[in-house]
């Protein structure tokens, strides 16, 4: 069932402006979705179990809208402004969503899958209860600076040069990611596992890993402080 309430204006790729009530629109779609063929230019809604796909979102959502049990593919939000957007129990699959803005942003339980998400500030996300995983996903020069992640998930991504400075990522699961350049600083690190990522450099003097979980193999992340070489 799908409930929405507000406007959905849209731009046909042949340039003509149409606006029409997003209820409208969506009771002619019967599966709920929208798909290739136009490009979203302004969204003011509610909008609850809907698909978007292959959308091309051109212009800042407004604070008004909220997406619960979305599902969106191959979208493209690029530099727009997401800010007091809520997204809630979503998903993001083969979108790229780099250097969007995200002032007072909700993620609550979205999950992203293969997405692009270069220089984001989920440190200016909304706290409250805050909840996301990464599954195969670009986070380069990304900030989760002093956010409460407890038992995130992070697989197969890349976090180059990722600041974690005083986060809390208490079992906290990064599986075969690459956090070359990543800041760990005042972390809370513990039970976190990090037995299959590589290219990490952790202070064990300036971090909390308690109970961290590292491979024999990747135990040099811990040492490079102390400038020892193991052959």
């Amino acid at each position: 069932m799908i409930k929405a309430q507000g406007f959905f204006n849209y731009t046909w790729l042949s340039g003509l402006t149409v606006a029409k009530s997003l209820s409208t629109l969506i009771s002619k779609n019967n599966k709920g979705s929208c798909s290739q063929g136009f490009i979203i230019t302004y969204i003011s809604a509610m909008i609850y179990d809907k698909e978007f796909k292959n959308i091309d979102f051109k212009i800042d959502l407004l604070s008004t809208v909220e997406f619960e049990n979305c599902t969106f593919i191959n979208c493209n939000f690029s530099g727009i402004d997401l800010s007091d957007v809520i997204f809630y129990e979503s998903e993001f699959l083969d979108c790229d969503l780099s250097n969007v803005k995200l002032l007072n942003t909700a993620f609550q339980e979205v999950a992203f899958k293969n997405c692009k998400l270069l220089g984001l500030r989920f440190d200016e996300c909304k706290p409250f209860l805050i909840s996301f995983s990464f599954d195969s996903c670009t986070l380069n020069y990304s900030s989760f600076f002093q956010l409460k992640i407890p038992k995130t998930t992070f697989k197969d991504s890349n976090l180059l040069e990722v600041d974690f400075t005083e986060s809390d990522l208490q079992y906290a699961n990064f599986d075969a990611c690459d956090l070359s350049g990543a800041l760990l600083y005042n972390t809370i690190l513990e039970n976190a596992d990090f037995r299959d990522s590589r290219n990490f450099n952790i202070h064990p003097e300036a971090n909390y890993i308690r109970n961290a979980k590292f491979s024999s193999e990747s135990l040099l992340g811990l040492l490079f402080k102390y400038e020892i070489h193991v052959d």
